[in-house]
């Protein structure tokens, strides 16, 4: 009996027409198709958080409040799908080249954060910087809860 195995070829023959076929369809999750399903569901509890952290802050501080919320909440999760997307563009081979590719993907993550940081901090006059770091906090240790999430 001869199965198909999954090789090389056969995997990226299948996500070139998956992504041929989304083009023409239900594009609603194309992005993150090619992610991880931990990434995938970090992705979907930092949203969650940042949508009820941002009502409680504009619940409690207002208009600026919330718009600090939602950009800490936004830094965050751009710079982890940065981070996820430069990871899974990696093809090592070793343990060295898996390491070099994860120290780069929190690299990009860092760099990534801090600048979006430095930007909002620094162009949103009316920012309330303790609810807007605070947010950032909470969902960077969000996404850390990726390592928890089982791959199945």
């Amino acid at each position: 009996m001869n199965l198909l195995r999954c090789s090389a070829l056969t995997t990226r023959a299948a996500s070139r027409y998956t992504r041929r076929a989304s083009l023409g369809g239900n594009t609603t999750n194309t992005m993150l198709h090619r992610l991880s399903k931990p990434i995938r569901a970090v992705v979907r509890w930092q949203l969650a958080a940042t949508a009820v952290l941002t009502l409680a802050a504009g619940m409690l501080e207002g208009v600026h409040g919330a718009g600090s919320a939602a950009a800490g909440g936004l830094i965050s999760i751009f710079a982890g799908l940065a981070s996820a997307f430069v990871a899974s563009r990696g093809d090592a081979k070793s343990a060295g080249g898996i390491l070099a590719g994860a120290l780069r993907a929190e690299a990009v993550k860092i760099g990534l954060a801090v600048l979006l940081l430095w930007l909002v901090l620094t162009n949103y006059g009316e920012a309330v910087v303790g609810v807007f770091i605070a947010v950032f906090v909470v969902t960077m240790l969000i996404f850390a809860m990726a390592f928890f999430v089982r791959d199945y």
